[in-house]
């Protein structure tokens, strides 16, 4: 067997067409007739041919990657998420590259950086937030930004949310029908775009029907820091009897320690509320009511932005909130009809 690399041209005699059709066969969206893509792939088969990509994005000054940056993983929505997003991508003929930026008061910019060197066609950041500067930096090098499941106070970035705020509203709506008075919250990082209008919207929904937060404590997104603020909440004597945890990661260390601590019957002695619809959501052992965020429609509107994006710099930016309905399970009192 000859050592010597099998090239484009080698393809290309052998199935009898032009290199220039052995290349389209291999471009994502090119225009290609069925006929040519069989004789070019079974000559490619047969010699062990695998295109360049890299001499590819030489060429075409593109390299078919979308940088992703994202906080963490150990909130189930996210590799589901992230599954979605990566097949979507794929879909348009394109791959992702995964950074982790950690805690969102870590250097999140100093990630992303790295991500730009890397010369991505786009860039999506996944529950963390940017400087105005880099995202500057960004635009000027031509890869669109978009920011998934956060929002930032910049008109010039496009971002992709749930509709948090009205969210926030409809559990407060939820609770106070189910006859609910003493609600608390637990929040999640105060920082986060999806945390302040979460809790505003949900202070907003109370305030309507002339109902104050009873009691408040700080989750940071986290399973212990959520497990201390339940057991800080619960700890006092005129305790909630209802609790919106602003995410359903938070929220399943909650429900535990209100059951397994605190011997406390759920929804019977304290209903609990969480955001997301994370697949341990629906676990009999949880069951837990929530405000379940659109996944494939926020993903759907994210690559669209994208995608247009990297084909015309000059596409304008887009903030798009997309509503999501409350899932009704077993965790939380039921208003009467």
């Amino acid at each position: 067997m000859s050592s010597n690399r099998v090239t484009s041209i080698d393809v290309a005699k052998l199935a009898g067409v032009s290199q220039a059709a052995v290349s389209r066969v291999f471009t994502p969206g090119a225009s290609v007739s069925p006929r040519i893509v069989e004789k070019v792939r079974l000559a490619a088969d047969r010699l062990g041919y695998r295109p360049n990509r890299l001499a590819r994005s030489l060429n075409t000054g593109r390299s078919g990657i979308i940088g992703l940056a994202i906080g963490y993983l150990e909130n189930q929505f996210y590799p589901e998420l992230l599954q979605q997003l990566s097949a979507s991508l794929q879909t348009n003929g394109y791959h992702v590259l995964v950074f982790m930026t950690g805690n969102p008061d870590e250097d999140v910019d100093k990630v992303v950086a790295e991500i730009l060197d890397y010369q991505v066609d786009g860039l999506i950041a996944a529950s963390v937030g940017m400087s105005s500067q880099l995202a500057r930096r960004a635009q000027a090098a031509g890869v669109p930004v978009v920011l998934l499941n956060r929002s930032q106070d910049d008109s010039t970035m496009s971002s992709v949310t749930s509709d948090n705020h009205a969210g926030g509203r409809k559990v407060a709506d939820f609770l106070v029908a189910g006859g609910h008075r003493r609600i608390g919250y637990i929040a999640g990082w105060e920082s986060a775009s999806t945390q302040r209008d979460r809790e505003a919207g949900f202070r907003e929904g109370l305030a309507a029907h002339g109902v104050g937060l009873w009691a408040r404590a700080r989750g940071e997104f986290e399973r212990e820091a959520a497990a201390d603020a339940a057991r800080e909440l619960f700890s006092t004597g005129n305790r909630p009897d209802a609790v919106f945890v602003a995410n359903d990661h938070m929220a399943f260390p909650v429900m535990d320690v209100l059951r397994h601590e605190f011997g406390l019957r759920i929804p019977q002695d304290v209903s609990v509320v969480g955001y997301d619809d994370a697949p341990p959501a629906n676990w009999p052992s949880y069951d837990l009511t929530t405000v379940r965020q659109d996944r494939p429609s926020m993903v759907a509107a994210c690559v669209k932005i994208i995608l247009a994006g990297i084909e015309n710099r000059d596409s304008p930016p887009q903030r798009i909130a997309i509503d999501g309905p409350i899932v009704i399970r077993g965790s939380a009192r039921i208003p009467p009809r």
